[in-house]
């Protein structure tokens, strides 16, 4: 070491660094295995939310299949009424039926994407309470 006279600021500092203790490396293989289930966790939630997605695709599909067929219906039955006041009374019973239908329908699809995303969710959700019970307890390990 240098002759050079010590500062009370440096020596304090020097002090600070030989009390310094690292915290004591938690298990590897456990931090491993534990990563491993986050990644299993957020592929499993990735396949729920696709399968939502699909859900909601198919019966998006159904839905409109069923709305093209209904209008064709419809308009069969309009285009037989005899006078223009029938046929526009016609069209008015088709429209608000249409439009009830067309809530409904709505209401089904938001339904279905809110319960996937729930799904999902609950499955992130279980994941990062476990997770948060590991880190204690590799921590208490560690420092144990």
């Amino acid at each position: 070491m240098s002759d050079r006279p010590k500062f009370p600021l440096e020596t304090d500092m020097m002090r600070l660094l030989s009390e310094f203790r690292l915290p004591a490396m938690p298990d590897a293989d456990a931090l491993a295995a534990a990563q491993r289930r986050n990644l299993e966790a957020l592929s499993a939630a990735n396949k729920v939310a696709l399968e939502g997605a699909q859900a909601v695709a198919r019966r998006h599909m159904e839905i409109l299949q069923q709305s093209v067929s209904e209008m064709t219906q419809a308009m069969q039955g309009i285009s037989g009424e005899a006078t223009p006041q029938d046929k526009a009374a016609k069209q008015a019973e088709v429209l608000k039926a249409s439009y009830g239908r067309a809530v409904s329908n709505m209401q089904e699809i938001a339904e279905l994407i809110q319960k996937s995303n729930a799904e999902a969710l609950a499955v992130l959700n279980r994941r990062f309470a476990e997770a948060m019970d590991e880190v204690k307890t590799l921590m208490n390990k560690a420092s144990g």
